[in-house]
């Protein structure tokens, strides 16, 4: 079932007013968990009272409200902290003013009222599980819960019909990628940083129609697949993991959609691919401090729109391209830290405007370079060349346009580096 417009676009209106709204009406006291040695009998005879409220008030607008209150309460009963109260007024039948809990009309019948995003950034909630709540919520479309400590496995919610975003980020899960999510077809926004997932990143993450995709800071390994130039992804972080092996040439067919992409400080080996040049819609491009090697590829000169572009620590040679230089939305170009060993006319004009930074090279004209002996060593004994070595001299979009043409510079911030922060997105 597709998602309807409205709905998508009334959700996220009422998330973006979320810091600017004091529905908080909690007592500030210290949580304390429920006490179980009450009389089950009572609370169950509590909870049927709250569900018949919730029925009697307009069975067919509230019908759908009366299906989830059992099961936020029963989350409730697992919560093991709640240091900032949260929860405190989670009871009741008014589930939509519950801290955290969004109501809309669902898009199969805008007469309804029904539980539609839920949003936990910052609550520093303690839960030993998110299974049997998030999944067996029917008309649930956004679940964010940055900054909480919240554990255990990934539920699947393939089978809830409007979701389309999730963010568990700077959370305490662990263990392999979370496969669940494989499985959500409207997927499109997911944030799971900061968590500690190890293994393989499953090529199947990249067939998904995902618009955003921040894994950084986990324990991901192992090499990207091939077919990592299959996701249409505008905004991509894989930092601060562990990630080995070249980056697929595949990365070329993402020449229409991807804006922003954060490889830094990994294990990355390999020449850069001559195809990085085809995408043309790239601003911002970092695979600092990783083991990247050989020249820059001229193809570069094709990114017409990139304004951040960071090579810094790696083990990158020979000489700096001036057609890069030339690109006229640059803003910082970060080559420190490698084994070039010569800059021409334009791109010393970048270095004298400090866009460039050339430090700790090979460029022995320049100052704050590395030393005549290291240099030579390299050069003699850990060189290595690159396969396609006439595609390096190739710049693509020379013949239909020029090199030098300007775009207008974004006047907003990059994206993606505030996802190298813990908190919210």
């Amino acid at each position: 079932m597709s998602r309807d417009v409205t709905f998508d676009e009334s959700v996220m209106l009422k998330l973006s007013t979320l810091e600017n709204e004091n529905q908080d009406s909690l007592r500030q006291v210290k949580f304390e968990p429920e006490d179980t040695s009450q009389n089950s009998d009572e609370s169950k005879s509590e909870s049927d009272d709250i569900l018949n409220e919730v029925k009697e008030s307009s069975p067919k607008t509230f019908q759908r409200l009366a299906v989830v209150y059992p099961i936020i309460q029963e989350f409730k009963r697992t919560i093991t902290g709640d240091p900032l109260n949260k929860t405190g007024n989670w009871v009741g039948s008014d589930i939509c003013n519950y801290t955290g809990f969004y109501c809309d009309n669902p898009p199969d019948n805008v007469s309804a009222l029904a539980l539609a995003a839920i949003d936990f950034n910052g609550f520093l909630l303690a839960a030993p599980a998110l299974e049997g709540f998030i999944d067996k919520l029917p008309d649930l479309a956004i679940f964010h819960a940055n900054s909480n400590k919240f554990s255990g496995s990934v539920p699947d919610v393939s089978k809830l019909p409007y979701f389309y975003e999730l963010d568990i980020s700077n959370n305490v899960f662990s263990g392999t990628f979370p496969t669940t999510v494989i499985g959500i077809k409207e997927l499109s926004f997911l944030d799971i940083r900061f968590n500690s997932f190890t293994g393989s990143v499953p090529p199947e993450i990249f067939e998904q129609a995902l618009e955003v995709l921040f894994i950084n800071n986990n324990d991901l390994m192992a090499t990207l697949p091939e077919n990592f130039g299959s996701t249409p992804v505008l905004y991509l972080t894989l930092a601060n993991n562990k990630l080995t092996g070249p980056i697929p040439r595949s990365i070329g067919n993402l020449n229409s959609t991807l804006i922003e992409v954060l490889l830094l400080n990994n294990k990355l080996s390999g020449c850069i691919p001559y195809e990085l040049g085809f995408l043309k819609e790239l601003k911002v491009f970092d695979v600092e401090n990783n083991l990247l090697t050989g020249p820059l590829p001229c193809s570069l000169a094709c990114l017409e729109k990139i304004e951040l572009l960071n090579f810094a620590s790696n083990l990158l040679y020979w000489e700096v391209p001036e057609e890069l230089c030339a690109l006229g939305n640059l803003v910082n170009l970060s080559l420190s830290n490698n084994y070039f060993t010569r800059v021409g006319p334009v791109c010393r004009k970048l270095i004298k405007s400090g866009v460039l930074d050339v430090r700790q090279n090979c460029i022995h004209y320049l100052p704050n370079q590395k030393s005549l002996h290291e240099c030579a060593e390299f050069y003699l004994k850990y060189i290595r060349f690159c396969p396609y070595p006439k595609t390096y001299k190739i710049i693509p979009c020379k013949p239909n346009a020029p090199w030098h043409h300007h775009w207008a510079r974004s006047k907003k911030a990059p994206v993606t580096y505030k996802t190298l922060s813990r908190h919210k997105f």
